[in-house]
């Protein structure tokens, strides 16, 4: 399994003024750094929780689609016959939307499955795409990525901005995280998660953490 970024959040959990009064910054001078600071912190909170916090898309790459014959069980030699067994899980929740399922056929030419051959739960989480009945998913050619899932993730309303449907307690981690970045920020390279997290953070972000291969 591969993740990877198709489309960046389109803002940021907390506002640069958010950041600033945070930072008891008054001047303008370093607001190119802070943007990029805030950009740093609310990574670092999505890769310890392992979930997304504003509206973006992630393209999900598998070398096959699951079979009847899957392993449900990591600790024993167990297999499934249910549908769930069928169940491919999308990291990264809050899951808003899965945008298109394709894959390689035997030609090893892209196929794309209509939406309305599989169900989507975007209500557990993490999320979860099954086909719909009792139908198993289609061959793909064996060969690494051969399946594609694009989908949408993060916490997102239709009557407000996603940004500001993120909780509280994980905006306030991000500052907490932003102000450690801002402090040792000659010691620090903007992008890279450090390996401790500040004091407090780990306790606001626990109850948030996604492991995945629970359901």
């Amino acid at each position: 399994m591969a993740l990877k970024l198709i489309s960046p959040p389109a803002s940021e959990p907390i506002t640069l003024v958010e950041a600033k009064a945070h930072l008891r910054v008054t001047d303008s001078d370093n607001d190119t750094l802070i943007t990029a600071l805030i950009k740093a912190a609310r990574a670092n909170a999505e890769g310890f929780m392992g979930r997304a916090l504003v509206d973006q898309t992630w393209e999900l790459y598998l070398d096959s689609f699951p079979t009847y014959s899957v392993n449900v069980n990591s600790y024993c030699n167990v297999t499934s016959t249910a549908p769930g067994a069928l169940a491919i899980e999308v990291p990264l929740p809050p899951l808003i939307q899965v945008t298109q399922i394709a894959y390689d056929d035997a030609n090893g030419d892209e196929q794309i499955i209509a939406s309305g051959s599989y169900y989507v739960d975007n209500v557990s989480e993490p999320g979860w795409v099954v086909p719909s009945g009792i139908s198993q998913w289609p061959t793909p050619i064996n060969a690494i990525n051969s399946v594609r899932v694009r989908f949408r993730a993060g916490y997102l309303t239709n009557d407000s901005p996603a940004d500001t449907f993120v909780p509280e307690d994980i905006k306030a981690a991000i500052k907490l995280i932003l102000g450690s970045l801002y402090e040792h920020r000659e010691t620090q390279v903007v992008g890279l998660i450090a390996n401790e997290l500040p004091l407090g953070v780990e306790q606001l972000l626990r109850r948030y953490r996604v492991l995945l291969g629970m359901a």
